[in-house]
């Protein structure tokens, strides 16, 4: 398949044009990124948006590697002097690689099989009699005879007819059409069952699998990825099933193409022997591993829809905090960061059990809050999370009968890959005087302030907002979350005098040492003034500027457009535009009413036209110089703060409470209401008021601040059942 054609084909699936397919492709070849081409080359790609964009990126891929794989199975049959003009049509026709797979498959380098050695005896031109099923009349054994051979250890013609039913019966698991109807057949009927393996006699978490069975077509994707952990586990003993009789009837219809034929009571022989010996297990992996790669493809989408809700979290400026991470033993790290993220001072408090000093504890912590001014403290929700909350709220409860217009609270923060960052290399050059634990807890802090800015330092995979995470294919997991992080950093921006090398990399264009040396400038020769001032650093060329210019901010720079998304590849077009309206460039912030006023209802050909930009380039400018410098993240709501704490016993049923969604999975979503376990909120307890759900994404996202009734409270079990309010 040409290029052309595979563009071809691609517009035709996404329902876009050829045209469109070949100018990202091109872009994509030329080293170009997909969040600089969906902003900024919006003209020439037709206005495809970062999805549309990935999935033309990713088929183009597929595609690609398609061909190469076309390319070695032909080289392969040819070498073996067995390539047709029809084999070739088809393979070279061929659109996906199951249907690929299915015709390299007879030509395929194996172990020898039972027809392998059948074809060593003579037996092949007794297998093509069989085969083609032209003989009416006649006796088999008969016909069978002139094989018999003492050296071949063929006795008598029973034993060659029989011998060469195994060269058939590969016939019959090579053919496509045999194979595309039984795959048809599973899909609809085929149903999968799972018990508990007798030997374990322990309480597990697949208590739900013991006695499980399932059509396939009504397979949930948590269920697959259940089934798959409890059977890696030994846990679980799982099979495919399906109706023999029906099925076997079936591939009859489609092998004997002759009822007359004197070898059909043979063939049917060969076709059940196929079928058990070496379709079904063949086609039950494959099935399997198709069950697998879907309910990954689903755990991959949902862990990115969690990711990126988590990484867009509101950051919390201006806020001095102070960092607790609780421990019981070896007691809680505390941190205290300035209102911009600057370590100030850190200690290590004992209020846990069992040293439980909760008065020299409290006394360490007051004096931290009063000394710099502490206005948030954040905990992580590890060991002994409960009662180090319980702790800060009595300090806070405490404080504010003696302060009433003091301004502090507190919020949980999810640890998960606290410890990741603290043992990395980043975390070892950004703190080289600190251990590992105090790096982690400054790691929690921080993430209160700018979530964004402190979780790319982190490995996305140990963020835990996933489902069965470590169970998926990674490859595929890794280049989605990343996918993840490069489209949240450059839809916010990043602040090129603050930034950090971990979050700068994740910048359209630039690389780990690009980014590394724009820190080192940074820190060398005082901050930037101008985006046009990283073309001076190593490895900074036109093309990395243009690709990673528009994404970077400067407050307070020279150029006032520096602290917008505006690419300066049209601050040009910007002040004619602004020249034309009489807008004043160097005082934006102070004309908004003013620039509201002259751009609404304008006709956007026709100034485009002026100013010499496309309409989408022209609407980015407008949009930009009405909000400069604007975060998309200001506008979603700010994460719940806490002065009490509600303890698992404080609950009853019926009670109605706000709470912080933590992760949005298949079957409901986990709601953290300020107590010691996260409550569940089931699929079926999201409807109210609305039709059944069907996605709880459509309903509920990651850090969502939400209104839930508790219905079910289990304290032995730990668990909280919650219903929206």
């Amino acid at each position: 398949m040409t290029e052309s054609q595979i563009f071809s084909l691609i517009a035709s699936s996404l329902s876009i044009s050829p045209k469109q397919v070949q100018t990202v492709a091109g872009f994509i070849d030329e080293g170009a990124t997909i969040p600089f081409l969906a902003r900024y080359r919006q003209e020439a790609t037709g206005g495809l948006d970062e999805e549309q964009l990935r999935s033309v990126r990713d088929m183009i891929d597929f595609h690609r590697t398609l061909e190469e794989r076309k390319k070695t199975i032909l080289k392969a049959i040819k070498e073996q002097d067995k390539l047709t003009e029809e084999l070739e049509k088809k393979i070279t026709s061929c659109k996906d690689l199951k249907t690929l797979e299915d015709l390299y498959l007879p030509y395929k380098r194996k172990k020898k099989t039972r027809g392998d050695m059948a074809k060593e005896k003579g037996l092949e031109p007794l297998a093509k009699l069989i085969w083609e099923q032209n003989i009416e009349s006649g006796e088999p054994l008969q016909l069978a005879k002139e094989y018999i051979s003492e050296e071949f250890e063929l006795p008598d013609a029973e034993t060659a007819l029989t011998k060469s039913l195994d060269i058939v019966a590969e016939w019959i698991n090579e053919s496509v059409e045999v194979r595309d109807k039984l795959r048809e057949k599973k899909k609809k009927s085929g149903v999968i069952k799972s018990e508990k393996n007798p030997a374990i006699d322990k309480r597990t978490n697949f208590e739900d699998y013991y006695e499980f069975n399932n059509r396939i077509p009504y397979l949930k994707p948590h269920q697959i990825l259940a089934l798959n952990r409890g059977e890696r586990e030994n846990v679980l003993f799982v099979n495919l099933e399906m109706n023999s009789d029906r099925t076997l009837e079936k591939l009859d219809d489609v092998v004997i193409t002759n009822d007359m034929s004197i070898f059909t009571p043979y063939l049917q022989d060969a076709v059940e022997d196929s079928y058990k010996r070496l379709l079904i297990p063949s086609l039950e992996r494959e099935l399997r591993n198709e069950l697998t790669e879907m309910a990954d493809e689903h755990a991959i989408q949902t862990f990115a829809t969690n990711l990126k809700n988590l990484l867009l979290q509101p950051p919390l400026k201006n806020q001095v905090v102070m960092g607790v991470d609780p421990a019981y033993r070896t007691g809680c790290k505390v941190a205290v960061i300035d209102d911009i993220g600057t370590y100030q001072e850190g200690t290590t408090i004992y209020p846990t059990p069992p040293q439980k000093k909760i008065a020299e504890s409290a006394n360490v912590v007051n004096k931290l809050i009063d000394k710099y001014k502490v206005t948030l403290i954040a905990i992580g929700n590890g060991t002994g999370s409960r009662e180090t909350e319980q702790f800060i709220a009595d300090v806070i409860q405490a404080r504010k009968e003696k302060n009433k217009d003091e301004t502090l609270n507190y919020l949980i923060i999810s640890e998960a890959g606290a410890s990741v960052y603290s043992a990395s290399t980043v975390a070892r050059e950004e703190f080289p005087d600190l251990d590992a634990a105090q790096r982690g807890n400054i790691s929690i802090a921080r993430r209160a302030q700018d979530p964004l800015a402190e979780l790319v330092k982190i490995d996305p995979k140990s963020i835990g907002v996933g489902l069965y995470q470590h169970d998926i294919n990674q490859a595929q997991l890794a280049r989605k979350l990343d996918d993840v992080v490069e489209s949240c950093v450059n839809e916010v921006g990043v602040n090129l005098n603050t930034a950090s090398a971990s979050l700068l990399t994740h910048i359209s264009g630039l690389s780990s040492t690009v980014a590394k040396n724009i820190v080192k400038q940074r820190e060398k020769k005082g901050r930037f003034k101008s985006r046009e001032e990283i073309k001076s650093i190593s490895g900074v060329g036109d093309f990395r500027f243009q690709q990673a210019a528009g994404f970077m901010r400067i407050p307070d720079g020279v150029h006032p457009l520096d602290n917008t998304a505006i690419h300066p590849e049209s601050y040009e077009a910007t002040e004619k535009l602004c020249n034309l309206f009489g807008v004043d460039l160097e005082n934006l912030s102070t004309q908004q009413k003013k620039i509201e006023s002259v751009f609404s209802g304008v006709n956007k050909e026709e100034i485009a036209r002026k100013v010499d930009v496309g309409v989408p380039t022209l609407e980015l400018i407008i949009e930009n110089l009405q909000k400069p410098g604007r975060d998309p993240r200001e506008s979603l709501p700010k994460p719940l703060l806490r002065q009490d704490v509600v303890k698992m016993e404080d609950l009853s049923t019926g009670m109605k409470l706000e709470g912080t969604v933590r992760n949005v999975v298949d079957f409901g979503a986990f709601v953290d209401i300020g107590v010691k376990q996260d409550g569940l909120l089931h699929i079926s307890q999201m409807s109210k008021g609305r039709d059944r759900v069907s996605d709880p994404h459509e309903i509920v996202a990651v850090g969502d601040i939400i209104n839930v009734e508790i219905t079910s409270i289990d304290i032995e079990r730990g668990r909280i059942g919650l219903s929206m309010a």
